[in-house]
Parts: C-alpha cells; structure tokens; sequence
C-alpha cells in the first residue's frame, strides 16, 4: 500500500520546524544532546518528587504566601541585575577600551570579588554595616551618631548581591568589547558623529548579546542564593526550599518549592531570549577585524580611575580588610592555620579539571544555539541554564538519588562531583561563548568549505581561534563559581575531601573568625593568578 503523497510536505515542514534549516554534524548534536539530558537529571529528580506530593503540598503551593515570596524573589532578581549593568558596562569599557592607568591591575582587581561566597560577604556586610558594626562604632566615637538604617532585609541583600555579582556581566562584556571590529566605530565617527554617540548607537547595539548573557547569569545566581539572603532575613524561594529541607524529614515539598523554582528559572530564560535581538553582530565586510584604537580619556583619567577605585574599595578591598584584621587577631592568639593547604591544592585542582570540563561541554550547545538554530536547540539551552538557577543542595540530592540507584561506583567520586559543578555552572560558560560566536561571520566557515574542509574541521581551524576571549572568559567564571561552592561539594565531595570554601564554612560554624579569614582570603588569593591570567588572555584581540 503506497502513502500519501500529500502528507510529505507536512512531514517536511514540520522536521523543518523542528530541525531548522540545517541539520547538525553529528559531532557536534550528539555532545549536545549528552549535555541536555545530563542537564535535565535534577529537574527530573524534581518531577519524581513532586508527581508524588499530596494535596497539602499542592495547597502550600498555590497559597498568598508563595505568591509574595515569588514577588520578592522577583524583585532582587530584577534590581540585582540591573544594578550590576550599570556598574558592570563603564567598567568593561575603561579596562578594556580606553588607555585608563594601570588598566591591567584594575581589569583583574574588578574581576576578583566574584569569588567572594555570599554568605561571607553578608557576613562582613553585616559586621561592617550592621548594628554596633564597625561604621557605626566610628561614627558614634566621631559624630555621636547613635544608629545607622538597617542593613537587614532587601536594601542589604541588594548590595551584597550587587557588590558580588557584577562581574558576570563585566567577563561577558568585557570579551564581546574585545571582537568588536573597528570599521562600523570609524565609520560612525568619520560620519561625525560624537564618542557617546558612537558608543550608545554603534558600540552598544553590538553587546546586546554580552549584557543579556551576563544580566541572565546574575539574575539565575540571585534566584538560586541562600547565603547572603537568608543571613541578612530577605526570604526568596531558595531560602525557602533550604528551611524545607533542613527542617522537614518529608523532602517531596521542598521538591516541589524547587520545581517552581525551575519553572520561574525557565520563565527568566525565555524572557532573555525573546528580548534578544534577532539580528547578526558580525561585520559581514571580508578581511580580518581590526582591533579598536584605545579611546584617549584625557581630564576624565582621574574621575575613572576614581570610579574604578570605589568599585574596588566596596567589593574587594573593605572585605579583604575586614578578613585581615581577624587574621591578625588569630596570629595573636596563636591559632592553628596548617589545616589550609591542602584544602588550597584540592581547591585548584577539582575547580581547574570543572572549568575544563564546563568550557567542553558549552562549547556545542553554543554552536547548536548559534549555527543550526531550531526548536531542538532552544530546548537544549533552556535545559542548560536551568541548573544555574537551582540551590547547590538540590542539585547535590539529585545527584545522590541517581547515583545510588543506578550508578552506585560513581558515589561520592571526584567524578561526580565534577559533573554536579558541570550541571550548576555551564551556564558561566555557554553565555559568554554564545556571545562570542554571535560576533564571528559563518562566511568564513563557508569559505574553508567551499575550498574543502568539512564542516567540523572549518569550525576548529577558522571559528575556535576566534573563539579564544569567549572560551576563556568563561572558563574564568566557571573556575571561580567551582572555587566558591559548598552545598554540592559538602553532600558530593570524596570522603576526607576539603575545599577552601567547606574550610570557611566549618570554621565558621565553629566560631573560629581567625581560620574562616584565612580559608577566605587564600580562596582570593587563589582565584587572582589564573583570574588575571584568564583575564588578560581573553581580552587579547581575536
């Protein structure tokens, strides 16, 4: 019995819809979709969980309650985010584009308070800014000011957040400044046209990509923080789900909490893309990019330098005070401080192998999302940043649930733990590579084609080279967020395995300040050698 021949248009429109115009090669969709279904491991642990929830989970779900921790939870979400554009931009610009004064030091000296974890740096918000905090015992010593407007709640979660978060937006900014071609820029001013105005209708046209990738990554990371929301008494959902989990020996409504948790993360996700502009941000004119000019700054030098200076004062340079001072004091009193050492080597070791392995593993959902747009790649993307957006515990439980059940050697190993850092954090890597490639021509792949190279092979010899300040910068991202993460590496990590970050974390609880602060500032001291390394490497033209 022959078919139909009518209905081979419909099979072809929709495979066309669902596949695009072009179909992957098959090294590239088949990593991609390894990388999806790894992703999608926690949100089916979630599904499991709460498919098997009774009636009053559903209740505690839909009740006015949830509703106003969904709004708060919005609401630092969104100012979190806008606050860290509009410190992060002017910052990429000067570090990046201007001849600004020891543009190297502060490129790495503003890139370095996103290793600071949350939870430390509410902590030090609190001590210096709380009540009978350091501002106010001075202020009261000099002004007989009595008390200070409290720090607690979202004005204090806003600026802890906002202090250590914009360097996402300034990595992915700062690598999609570093492809911009200089054509499009002197056209604008041969044209006539001003400096700003060159810069707010042809520079900053062209990061949209950058901004949204950056601007995701801070609003992901505020959803899913638990350290400085729940010190500084700011409920979000991930407080919420934390409480649940710590207090309840019933998980399925945490599960629950959390699966709301992925359909809020999913919401942001597609809120970011169908804002992003459909447009190409490659010069499409053959020829080689040419760098831009340094913009000469003139009498705004100092005014930058100062802008730069209080950007660093406030996020980097009071806690790493704060942190010195109770060193100090524990050197006086002759606390022991050898146990750091090796938790510095462990630290560097499994976050330098995760960096890797998450720059790997963004590297083909990028080209997916970029290269052969369709309805399969956006659902790998959006798969690939829901992890970001969910607390390390749930990831980690997740995690456990699978490997106990059906991959038990695979408990409690390095491998896992670098697989659950994978799931947490492609997405410090996928935006910025994502934006990078955004910026490359496919013209030049077609060309090695057209002289006989496959496809794969025209990616690795034309489009990677270029790729350079995008891989790297996001690799930066991914090695500090591993530096920093402690619920997954405490449920996860091998037994007798310690990390900086679980270093400060038990000293801490222990109330031993003097060990937190060395753990701590070693953990900064870690993470600024291959930071600036990264750094400078990704800001290198092409």
């Amino acid at each position: 019995m022959k078919g139909n021949p009518a209905s081979a248009p419909r099979v072809l429109n929709l495979r066309a819809s669902i596949m695009g115009g072009a179909i992957p090669p098959l090294a590239i969709g088949a990593p991609a979709t390894l990388v999806a279904l790894g992703m999608a491991l926690p949100i089916l642990y979630l599904a499991i969980r709460t498919l098997g929830a009774g009636s009053e989970t559903w209740e505690l779900l839909f009740r006015s309650r949830t509703l106003e921790i969904l709004l708060r939870s919005l609401l630092l979400v969104g100012t979190v985010s806008a606050a860290c554009v509009v410190i992060a931009v002017p910052l990429a610009w000067l570090t990046v584009r201007t001849d600004l004064p020891f543009r190297r030091v502060w490129s790495i000296l503003v890139s370095l308070p996103i290793v600071i974890p949350s939870y430390i740096g509410a902590f030090l918000v609190i001590v210096a800014l709380g009540p009978r905090g350091m501002l106010q015992q001075a202020l009261e010593w000099a002004f007989a000011v009595e008390r200070l407007p409290d720090i607690y709640g979202f004005p204090g979660a806003l600026l802890t957040l906002t202090l250590l978060s914009y360097p996402y937006v300034l990595l992915t900014v700062s690598a999609g400044l570093g492809k911009l071609d200089a054509s499009l820029e002197e056209a604008s001013r041969n044209l006539g046209s001003s400096r700003w105005r060159t810069f707010f209708e042809v520079i900053l046209p062209q990061l949209k990509p950058s901004i949204a990738a950056g601007a995701l990554l801070v609003g992901l990371y505020t959803l899913s923080d638990f350290g400085a929301v729940s010190l500084l008494q700011y409920e979000t959902f991930t407080a919420a789900i934390f409480i649940q989990y710590d207090s309840a020996l019933d998980r399925t409504i945490a599960a629950a909490l959390s699966m709301a948790l992925v359909v809020l993360a999913l919401l942001i996700i597609v809120t970011e893309a169908g804002t992003r502009a459909r447009f190409k941000y490659f010069d499409s004119t053959p020829g080689p990019d040419r760098p831009a000019p340094f913009v000469p700054l003139g009498r705004w030098r100092w005014p930058a330098m100062g802008y730069c200076a209080v950007v660093v004062l406030a996020s980097l340079a009071i806690p790493v005070a704060i942190l010195l001072y109770w060193v100090v004091r524990g050197f006086s009193s002759e606390e022991s401080m050898s146990f750091v050492w090796g938790a510095a080597w462990s630290s560097f070791y499994v976050s330098s192998l995760s960096a890797a392995a998450i720059a790997l593993a963004a590297l083909p959902v990028a080209i997916m999302v970029v290269r052969y747009p369709s309805l399969v790649a956006n659902v790998i993307e959006r798969l690939s940043y829901v992890g970001f957006a969910l607390p390390g515990i749930t990831i980690a439980l997740a995690l456990v649930f699978f490997a106990s059940n059906y991959a038990s050697p695979l408990y409690q190993s390095l491998l896992l733990l670098v697989f659950a850092y994978v799931v947490l954090f492609l997405p410090s890597a996928l935006g910025s590579i994502r934006a990078s490639l955004l910026q490359i021509s496919p013209k030049l792949e077609e060309a090695a084609r057209g002289l006989g190279s496959s496809p794969v092979r025209a990616f690795c010899i034309i489009t990677i080279p270029l790729l350079r300040s995008g891989i790297f910068a996001g690799a930066a991202l991914a090695f500090l967020l591993t530096m920093k993460e402690l619920p997954a590496t405490l449920i996860l990590g091998p037994l007798g395995f310690t990390t900086l970050a679980t270093s400060v974390w038990s000293a801490a609880t222990e109330a031993m300040f003097a060990q937190a602060a060395v753990a701590a500032l070693l953990l900064v001291l870690v993470s600024s050698v291959p930071m600036g390394f990264l750094v400078l490497r990704g800001r290198q033209p092409g």
